[in-house]
Parts: structure tokens; C-alpha cells; sequence
């Protein structure tokens, strides 16, 4: 039973404010005055809402908070949210030691080796739906013609996963991650995207092939639904938060003409400009959460068992203590220490590939449109606000 105190308690989540690239200003507020701060969530439940660098990172780093949805008091964050986490959780909603022992089984799959030995495929990719975007006179898409099919096709390929589908499992996930869909709706959408990599896996068996799901087929210890699970959090997780970087980075950079200058003056600097707009955007807007399975002193708030928490990931990366000028867009920063892709051991798996594939389409998509601009006002474009993952509907661009 959750005990949060109910004091200046925020509601969760907040509006944004006026800058799209910002988190809610409430959030930001709570940093500076009371970084470990009450929330009310959707259904009247509470809990504790962290916003500083160093306390996000204590708390994803510490084994006293859980993962696990099904203990009493997690906090959800939607009727959607409660029904994925808890019905048939993937293995980011386990603790060790059965996190460890699933989670192991794909490491190999996204080492950083195995993931830049890579690079000439993806560069053909992104070449290829580059070309396909200016074959024709702007504007164009940047969200449906390029940011959107290229990881769905590169995840596609890793996984063994028809790329013709792709229509079918990314409306499909855009349910599993739009807060305002259903328990019922969700649990259709998991439900079908199960079955349908149920089948894939069977078809595995009869017909192997060197691509993950078949390689986790070919083990002989995992169960088909197992198999399912770990196939759904990839092909789910693989295409839309490297899809959303794709377009709303791109918007941060022509929002920005004087840092997109220095990238396209200086080539060598994509590496740490994707890490800079990973921090600086975060789009796993509604945070990470958690459950202490004992009170947990966090700053100057004791969380107590059962209590949930939120660690805002978006206002860590805007801690002014790790990040000076943190409000600032800076593709020199050193900007490793952010925590776009969570921390400790349930942190993002496919990091590498993400990293790899952010820096091979922003350094191609600017190097060979040098002209490329927004197509519309920017008071036009309509951003996901209402998503687990940050982006934006649609973005026109011109060239």
C-alpha cells in the first residue's frame, strides 16, 4: 500500500510548456525546489516523482527498487500501461536473476562490434529510402518516407521478420505506446502481435534461419511464447524510439542553424551530436519506473516499501549539475553520462544499434541535402504528446 504523502502533490503527467524540446516546466520546477517530489497518477494512486541526474541514476542502479510490475504499489501510468506490464511482461519488467538469464540470451546480438559490422548495410538502407524520398519533388514526409522505415527495416532484418508486415506491427505498436488507448485495446494489440510471432517463430523451426528469432527457436529452452516476448520488446523498442530520434532530432538541428552549421563543417562530430541530442531531446517522456522493495533514503525523501517512483529521465538530462547549459543544444558537448537510455541493468539493449543508426542517417540525411528545411511553420507541426516515446506526427521538409 502505497504511503506518498499527498502534500503539493503534482499530477502526473504534466503539459509541456513553450518549447516543444523541453519537459513540462512543473517537472522542471520540481527539480530545482524538490527533486524527490509526490505525484498523483491517472487512477488517484501516488508517487514519487525524481527529477536530478544523480538521483535517477541511484535509483535505476539500485537493486532495493524493482522492476517487476507485479509487486503492490508499481506505479502505471495509464490503464494501457498497467495491462502490458503486468499480463505476459517482457523481461524489462523482471528482476534479476530471470532478467539477467533472458536478457543474456541477445547481448551477443548487440555488441558494439557485432553492430558496426553493420554499418555498410544500414548506409545502404538509408541510402535507399533517401533516394526514394527525392525522387520526387518536395515537400516530403521526413516521418513516413525516411525516419520511420529505415530501423523498421533494419530490425526487420535482424529479427527475421517479413519487412512487407511492417504496416501490420507498426500500427500495431503505435497502440502499445499511445497512453490514452484502453486496457482492452492494448491488450488486442499484444495479443495479435503475439500470435503473429508465435506463428513466425513456428515457421522458424520448419525453415531456420541465421536471424535472431530463429537462433532463439534453435535453443530448444525457450518456450514459443517466450520467444514471442522477447521478439515483440525488440521489434517494438527496435523501430520507434530510433524512428522518433530520427525526425525530432532533425527538427532540434534546423531549429537550430548554428549548431547544424558546426556538424556540417565538422562531419567527425555526428558521434557526440547524437549523444548531445539524446540527452538534450529524451523522448521516453513519461520516465522509468520502479518499486522500492524497502525504504530507500533518495536525497532528502525516504521512500518506503511499496511505494513506486519515477525517474524523469528528461530532467536528469537537463540537470544543470551534470550538464552545464544544459538548456542548450551543444553538438560539442561531452554528453555521455545522460540517461536517454535508462541505467544500471535495465538499461537500453539495443544502444549500440540505436547509436549507429541515429549517426549514419543524420550524417547522411545532411550531407547530401544541404538545402533540406522545414516545409511548414513550425506552430503546424503536432508532436506526440501522448505517447510513451516523444516525436512528431508528421514533418514536412523541402530541399
Amino acid at each position: 500500500m502505497t504511503t506518498v504523502e499527498p502534500t503539493d502533490t503534482l499530477t502526473f503527467p504534466a503539459a509541456r510548456g513553450g518549447c516543444p524540446f523541453a519537459p513540462p516546466p512543473a517537472y522542471q520546477q520540481a527539480m530545482e525546489q524538490r527533486p524527490v517530489t509526490p505525484v498523483s497518477l491517472w487512477d488517484g494512486s501516488r508517487a514519487w516523482l525524481v527529477t536530478r541526474h544523480e538521483d535517477v541514476r541511484a535509483v535505476l542502479g539500485d537493486s532495493r527498487f524493482s522492476s517487476d510490475a507485479r509487486h503492490s504499489g508499481f506505479p502505471f501510468l495509464s490503464a494501457g500501461r498497467r495491462e502490458l506490464a503486468v499480463q505476459k511482461p517482457s523481461f524489462i519488467r523482471m528482476d534479476d536473476p530471470e532478467h539477467a538469464r533472458l536478457r543474456r540470451m541477445l547481448t551477443g546480438d548487440f555488441i558494439i562490434k557485432r553492430v558496426e559490422a553493420l554499418r555498410p548495410e544500414i548506409q545502404s538502407i538509408v541510402d535507399g529510402f533517401l533516394d526514394g524520398m527525392t525522387a520526387h519533388r518536395p515537400p516530403a514526409d521526413l516521418v513516413q518516407e525516411f525516419a520511420l522505415p529505415v530501423p523498421s527495416l533494419v530490425i526487420c532484418l535482424l529479427l527475421g521478420v517479413p519487412y512487407q508486415d511492417h504496416d501490420f506491427f507498426q500500427q500495431h505498436s503505435r497502440i502499445l505506446l499511445d497512453n490514452r488507448t484502453s486496457a482492452e485495446q492494448v491488450r488486442q494489440a499484444r495479443d495479435e502481435l503475439t500470435r503473429y510471432l508465435e506463428e513466425l517463430a513456428e515457421r522458424k523451426e520448419r525453415e531456420p534461419d541465421q536471424q535472431i528469432i530463429s537462433r532463439l527457436v534453435g535453443r530448444g529452452d525457450l518456450s514459443r511464447s517466450e520467444v514471442a516476448s522477447m521478439s515483440l520488446l525488440l521489434l517494438v523498442a527496435g523501430h520507434e524510439t530510433t524512428a522518433n530520434m530520427t525526425a525530432l532530432g532533425t527538427l532540434a538541428l534546423l531549429r537550430e542553424p548554428a549548431q547544424l552549421a558546426r556538424l556540417r563543417e565538422d562531419p567527425t562530430l555526428i558521434k557526440g551530436a547524437v549523444e548531445e541530442l539524446l540527452r538534450y531531446l529524451s523522448i521516453v517522456q513519461s520516465g522509468v519506473t520502479r518499486v522500492a522493495l524497502e525504504p530507500v533514503r533518495i536525497g532528502a525523501v525516504t521512500v518506503a516499501a511499496g511505494e513506486g517512483v519515477v525517474c524523469m529521465l528528461s530532467t536528469a538530462n537537463r540537470d544543470e549539475a551534470a550538464f552545464p547549459g544544459a538548456e542548450q543544444l551543444d553538438v560539442g558537448r561531452e554528453a555521455r553520462r545522460h540517461v536517454a537510455f535508462g541505467f544500471g541493468v535495465h538499461q537500453c539493449l539495443g544502444q549500440p544499434l540505436a547509436r549507429l543508426e541515429l549517426q549514419i542517417a543524420l550524417d547522411t540525411l545532411f550531407r547530401r541535402l544541404p538545402t533540406l528545411r522545414l516545409a511548414v511553420p513550425v506552430e503546424e507541426i503536432r508532436f506526440r504528446d501522448d505517447t510513451v516515446v516523444y516525436g512528431v506526427e508528421a514533418l514536412p521538409v523541402a530541399w
